[in-house]
């Protein structure tokens, strides 16, 4: 293991990425103690213990690395631009237009990253000036107790500093994420969120091992170590699909016949369905501050905030296997990749190229969504289910925060096993 880690740092371009990665995560992470104008710090603190509570508002500050109860200049995180991103992604199935940026490679990919750019600009501003009058009014929807009052200046002056400032820290964390893509190690936004989630669990951890004591503690913690070896046997499992081609004459040369495969991943869509389910119950809550009726306002504040709420756990669930059903339908299309078969003069064993083929890959691909996104809604409850077991606010080793940390790692290990491994050096994984 150090001999290997040595080795990472024996290649200079390989160094000389994980520094630079290192360096802007140093970066992010010092913006994300700079508050914004115009706080009271007394307040502040009363947000972090509501956000300890989980629910909405312990999502979202999850995904900030605590910078949202802090009312920092990252306050909002890479939160807009992943919700941008999937918004994108699910509008290319209803707008022509994305499914031909789509199909034109990487002038279509840039124009794809820049629109979504733009639409991570309109949702920042658009959240920032909903937590505005979120944490003004008391932090109605966030299961705060108390007159919690985080901007007692509320002026249009000051509320409109306050927008622009945490707008421009989502664009310069947005441009962070890209600058790791381009010259560090690993995908940019889901280094800065594993960078978050991380930083969160060893504060977390000591207050939960004070507040359950040590044998509660010690039962989280070998809970917690049979997910981990969960998530990873899930992250790793596929089902591989043989396809074998014959042999065909291209110019003048004769390509002999080979065997393949098609990987189909268990879970194929990752942590995005709990993300996108979290942004949907996310909005009633922004959107109960907004509507006049004391009705609605108190059904939103008794089932949607609460994280062992019946309607919460149970709205929370569906969604996430419904999500996990269609981005996975959006990632892999079997229509496409039985007519790429097919072209290619492959075949696979025991099915027709063409539409017996499509039924065949929809077929398993449904059959092997269902444990996947069976297992996401587990793991994204499971929190819900040890506060409640064990008596605690906070559970820091949720399975959220194993999921997105175990992915983004095993993600990140390839990329400098494959920088190795060119270079005859062993890799990590085998």
């Amino acid at each position: 293991m150090f001999s290997r880690l040595r080795n990472m740092f024996k290649v200079p371009d390989l160094r000389g990425k994980i520094l630079f990665t290192i360096g802007i995560i140093a970066i992010y992470r010092l913006g994300s103690h700079v508050p914004v104008p115009g706080i009271d710090f007394e307040a502040v603190q009363s947000l972090t213990q509501a956000a300890e509570r989980g629910g909405v508002l312990g999502f979202l500050n999850l995904f900030s690395g605590g910078a949202l109860t802090r009312f920092a200049v990252f306050g909002l995180g890479i939160m807009p631009y992943i919700t941008a991103s999937i918004i994108i992604q699910l509008l290319q199935v209803v707008i022509p237009k994305l499914e031909q940026w789509r199909k034109e490679g990487a002038i279509g990919e840039r124009k794809k990253t820049q629109t979504t750019r733009y639409l991570t600009m309109a949702l920042a501003i658009m959240q920032s000036t909903g937590l505005a009058f979120v944490f003004h009014r008391g932090g109605q929807g966030f299961n705060v107790a108390g007159d919690l009052d985080l901007i007692p200046n509320f002026t249009v002056p000051r509320v409109l500093l306050i927008v622009l400032t945490m707008t421009a820290g989502t664009g310069l964390v947005m441009w962070l994420g890209e600058l790791i893509s381009q010259r560090g190690i690993g995908q940019g936004m889901s280094i800065i969120i594993f960078a978050n989630v991380v930083s969160t669990i060893p504060a977390q951890g000591a207050a939960v091992r004070a507040e359950a004591g040590n044998f509660s503690f010690a039962i989280i913690i070998a809970l917690s170590l049979a997910l981990l070896a969960a998530i990873v046997f899930t992250e790793q499992g596929q089902r591989r699909i043989p396809v074998q081609y014959a042999r065909r004459m291209v110019g003048r040369k004769m390509l002999s016949g080979q065997n393949t495969y098609i990987p189909l991943k268990v879970n194929q869509s990752g942590v995005i369905p709990i993300i996108f389910a979290s942004s949907v119950l996310y909005f009633p809550v922004l959107l109960s501050n907004v509507v006049p009726w004391t009705g609605v306002r108190a059904w939103i504040d008794n089932n949607l905030v609460s994280p062992t709420s019946p309607v919460y756990i149970t709205s929370y669930g569906i969604m996430i296997i419904a999500f996990a059903y269609f981005y996975t339908a959006i990632a892999f299309d079997p229509s496409q990749t039985a007519d790429t078969i097919r072209k290619n003069g492959g075949y696979i064993p025991g099915y027709r190229p063409g539409r017996d083929t499509e039924r065949y890959l929809s077929g398993v691909l449904n059959r092997i969504t269902l444990p996947g996104a069976l297992f996401l809604a587990f793991v994204a409850l499971l929190p819900s289910v040890a506060l409640v077991a064990f008596g605690v606010t906070q559970y820091p080793f949720a399975g959220t925060t194993l999921l997105i940390a175990v992915g983004v790692a095993l993600e990140t290990m390839k990329q400098i096993d494959s920088q190795l491994m060119m270079r005859n050096y062993e890799g990590f994984l085998r």
